[in-house]
């Protein structure tokens, strides 16, 4: 999992920073602000709502991508630093249908839900970058 996580990432990056240098080569500072409706390209409607559909799918799962290696840092920093403790270190066994159960950690999951709603908060608190950058 660690290797495929350094994978993705890596090539996430390289593609993330291959398509800025050469959004920002091709247009320079004409960039617009929105690269699907910034051309004048506004028909057919139902395109741009799929192909902002398909940002959002992708953003969703981009988002755990990069948050796995932050989430495993800080439980396993947790669990060295307070192993006496069972909020950090009990795992909760929940019984699923056949044979199968989840091992449920209550430090994970109050830890991974802060951290999205902080996200989510400060991301909501932060201007859109096309409308406060723009000259």
């Amino acid at each position: 999992m660690k290797r495929a996580t350094l994978v993705s990432v890596a090539v996430t990056t390289i593609f993330y920073m291959l398509c800025g240098c050469m959004g920002y080569a091709a247009f320079g500072d004409a960039a617009p602000g929105n690269l699907l409706t910034g051309f004048g390209f506004y028909n057919p409607f139902w395109l741009l709502d799929i192909a902002n559909a398909a940002i959002v799918i992708h953003l969703v799962g981009a988002y755990q991508v990069y948050c796995q290696p932050l989430f495993a840092f800080i439980e396993k920093w947790a669990s060295r630093t307070w192993p006496d403790s069972k909020f950090f270190s009990k795992e909760i066994r929940i019984r699923l249908c056949s044979n199968k159960s989840y091992s449920l950690n209550l430090f994970r999951l109050v830890w991974r839900s802060a951290f999205v709603v902080l996200t989510t908060v400060i991301s909501m608190l932060l201007p859109s970058s096309t409308t406060s950058w723009a000259s």
